[in-house]
């Protein structure tokens, strides 16, 4: 697993389990990147495949998180209301960097729609 220090905008890398949006909903590993803007998901396990991206501005937030003894399990739902399941094993904590990258994702997009109406980062200064 890659660390921060690995790559300044990667927070997390490593495998995380999709359930897929099929009849049967089967567990399938993906490679998956998480960097300030978007979770990356690799369907062949490795880098060589086309990612699918999930921006985090059309997340609305992570949900539903039960842990069991062996997996964690998160719903991940979007903007639009689409329902997305994982789960990793207990000590990954992805679910923690995703929450914490969504946070911090909506943070400064707060802060940018103030100063945006205040006339910029002149007027955000403290004295």
């Amino acid at each position: 697993m890659r660390t921060p220090a690995a790559d300044a905008r990667v927070i997390m890398e490593g495998e995380l389990e999709k359930r897929s949006d099929n009849l049967l909903q089967f567990w399938k590993k993906k490679l998956c990147v998480l960097t300030p803007d978007c979770l990356s998901m690799f369907a062949d396990g490795q880098k060589r495949s086309k990612a699918k991206e999930l921006k985090l501005q059309s997340i609305k937030k992570l949900d539903c998180v039960e842990r069991t003894g062996k997996y964690v399990y998160f719903t991940i739902v979007t903007t639009e209301d689409k329902e997305m399941d994982f789960r990793c094993p207990d000590e990954s904590c992805w679910n923690a960097a995703i929450t914490m990258a969504l946070i911090d994702f909506q943070n400064k997009k707060a802060v940018q729609r103030v100063r945006s109406r205040q006339g910029g980062p002149e007027s955000q200064r403290c004295p």
